[in-house]
């Protein structure tokens, strides 16, 4: 079986109801999001291209009020 299997492929592969095949997946996948670390972000970031928007977009008359 691989990992991108709908549960209908994982009942006809095993022989199960697509009940019981739902039930087995939605019990894989919580367990799976349960035990998933949490993220810590830190240290140095690189941006190659950055957008910067100044003033409100589609609204020129409120950035042209503000100088």
């Amino acid at each position: 079986m691989g990992l991108n299997m709908s549960n209908s492929d994982i009942a006809r592969e095993l022989d199960l109801n697509e009940s019981d095949a739902q039930q087995m997946t939605r019990q894989l996948r919580s367990g799976i999001v349960a035990k998933k670390p949490t993220v810590v972000l830190e240290g140095e970031v690189e941006c190659d291209e950055v957008y910067v928007v100044s003033g409100h977009k589609g609204q020129p008359a409120k950035v042209k009020k503000r100088a």
